[in-house]
């Protein structure tokens, strides 16, 4: 029998499947039942003139003393429906203590109303199928703030869960993606993590970054955009049932508690509403000890392959912290040795604290250090070294990046969008803004940052010390709202891979050019990266942090072959 006539035979009988709501999901006498009240919340900032229907259901259980546990439900009205039953299942788990006393929060998407006779325009896709935080900014801002008048929601992270269905299930994750500091639970139903508006990108982004404190279910059905003379899907955005596998891939490699239940239905909520009651009891089990993020399970085990992975490169147990409070200009590290510009003064970071070394130097743009010891800085539209002495080594330029080779020989480039050797020639560098400067270990390659554009350039340094071969090299991962990918600096290891401090985290691209991980940022905006001894220093503008990391940075030396 032919592979096709298997599968069709397969899909077939996958239809004949059924499944039914259980006992949690019915009526039961004798069980405290809530209510639902159901209100409208105006027009606000992230979706101007988009009025939202949403519905609160409140336990028989709940006490206004206490701060409550509370899930949000996207496409809330069939949440609420007959054929999925949430607030039944609600009354039955919490009466029988298997999830915390806990408020349902249900909102519909959102409709423009129309002018006269024109059309409306529904906001569902443009709110749940995005990547950008603008809907979990109007959950947290106008959603939850306007339940929170009335009635006492945790504040705790770990209190918070929510849950989406199709597109929904996009926008549950993505929002609980870009804020674990509001949710850590997330229900996905038949989410739709395909090629539509970039979700199938979304995965891979997950896949690399450094895991969230989050705990994901995911449920999916082997029939969902399947047909039985199509087996590869039905819609050319991809396919749910196998994109649902890659996300639980995805989410799994980076350390996340996540699980995939993949049933024989299509795209609707049979499966998924028969095990609603045992996935809440998964996603909240445990409570209240919290979901934290997690290590890969198969961290240093047997077959662990260390290349591009973050847990090679930082654990999550060891977060950044801080070292100086205050906006940080530059900062610039050399052999263990980091230097750092702060309200026009050069310090030293010396024991894990920070100490003057040089104070009324000015606004610092760019920092840089020498074998020499000297600490070379850009400063107005000059290039200044300090050591014994304190030297200007280049005027007329507005560096907004600086590097030292271990000759002495110091580059920069600058406002104009050029880059170039202190007393030799410049080049123009193909960038939309500028950005900054770091040498290879073997000062064999320059990489130039660009704040607005994806990519960064690698220059090769020339046996007369110019800068030539300039190509695009590093391709960066961008943010989804907004053009500007933000990166300011960049450090090299000793292996020759390179970070870049960017909007989204701090990427580190292989000396072959690919972004092979994601680190999270400490707070405020990144304006320079600097490795110390076994640590890696960020100055933002609410001060300079440190991490441990477990590579070795910010030392000369030869350079191995890199990866393909």
């Amino acid at each position: 029998m032919r592979l096709s006539v298997l599968c069709a035979l397969s899909i077939a009988c996958c239809h004949a499947a059924g499944y039914s709501l259980g006992p949690d999901s019915q009526p039961v006498a004798g069980v405290p039942k809530g209510t639902v009240t159901r209100h409208v919340l105006a027009a606000g900032k992230y979706f101007p003139g988009t009025p939202h229907n949403y519905a609160v259901y409140v336990p028989a259980q709940y006490d206004a003393s206490k701060p409550a546990a509370f899930m949000v439900f996207l496409d809330g009205s069939g949440a609420l429906g007959d054929g999925v039953r949430v607030p039944v299942v609600f009354d039955n788990l919490i009466h029988k203590k298997e999830i915390p006393v806990m408020i349902g929060i249900f909102v519909d998407p959102g409709v423009l109303p129309p002018v006269g006779q024109t059309q409306s325009r529904f906001e569902r896709v443009f709110e749940y199928d995005s990547l950008s935080d603008r809907y979990s900014k109007f959950l947290v801002e106008e959603l939850i703030a306007e339940v929170g008048r009335k009635y006492n929601l945790s504040a705790n992270p770990n209190d918070r869960g929510i849950y989406g269905v199709s597109t929904g299930a996009v926008g549950a994750l993505v929002a609980a993606w870009h804020r674990p500091d509001q949710f850590r639970r997330v229900l996905s139903f038949i989410g739709t993590f395909v090629a539509m508006k970039g979700a199938d990108g979304f995965i891979s982004q997950i896949r690399r970054s450094e895991a969230k404190p989050l705990r994901v279910f995911l449920q999916a059905g082997k029939n969902d955009h399947i047909a039985p003379n199509q087996p590869q899907g039905t819609f050319y955005a991809g396919s749910w049932p196998i994109n649902n596998q890659v996300m639980l891939e995805a989410l799994q490699f980076a350390g996340y508690d996540a699980k995939l239940e993949l049933g024989e239905e299509a795209h609707n909520m049979k499966h998924g509403a028969a095990i609603l009651p045992d996935a809440l009891r998964w996603l909240w089990r445990g409570h209240p000890a919290p979901v934290e993020a997690r290590e890969p399970a198969a961290l240093d085990g047997p077959d662990w392959d260390s290349r591009g992975k973050v847990s090679s490169i930082v654990r999550s147990n060891q977060p950044w912290e801080g070292v100086y409070e205050g906006a940080v200009d530059a900062v610039a590290g050399l052999n263990g040795t980091v230097y750092f510009a702060a309200g026009g003064t050069l310090y030293r970071v010396a024991n894990g604290t920070a100490e003057p070394f040089k104070k009324g130097v000015g606004t610092v743009s760019a920092l840089a250090i020498g074998e020499d010891g000297k600490v070379y800085a850009a400063v107005g539209r000059r290039i200044i070294s300090y050591g014994a002495d304190t030297r200007v080594i280049a005027s007329n330029v507005s560096a907004t990046g600086l590097a030292v080779t271990a000759k002495g020989a110091v580059y920069f480039v600058d406002a104009g969008k050029r880059a170039g050797r202190v007393g030799g020639s410049v080049v123009p560098v193909e960038i939309m803004a500028a950005g900054g400067m770091a040498l290879s270990p073997d000062d064999g390659m320059a990489v130039v940052t660009d704040s607005g554009g994806r990519f960064a350039w690698s220059f090769q340094i020339g046996p007369d010390g110019e800068l030539r071969n300039g190509e695009p090299f590093y391709r960066l991962e961008m943010p989804e709202a907004g053009w500007m990918s933000g990166v300011r600096s960049a450090a090299f290891d000793s292996i020759g891979q390179v970070y870049f401090a960017s909007s989204i985290g701090l990427q580190m691209c292989e000396a072959n050019g690919r972004v092979a991980a994601i680190l999270h940022s400490p707070s405020g905006v990144v304006k320079g990266l600097a490795f110390g001894k076994s640590e890696l220093f960020a100055a933002t503008e609410k001060g300079l942090f440190r991490r441990p990391v477990r590579v070795t940075g910010g030392v000369r030396g030869k350079l191995p072959r890199p990866p393909l």
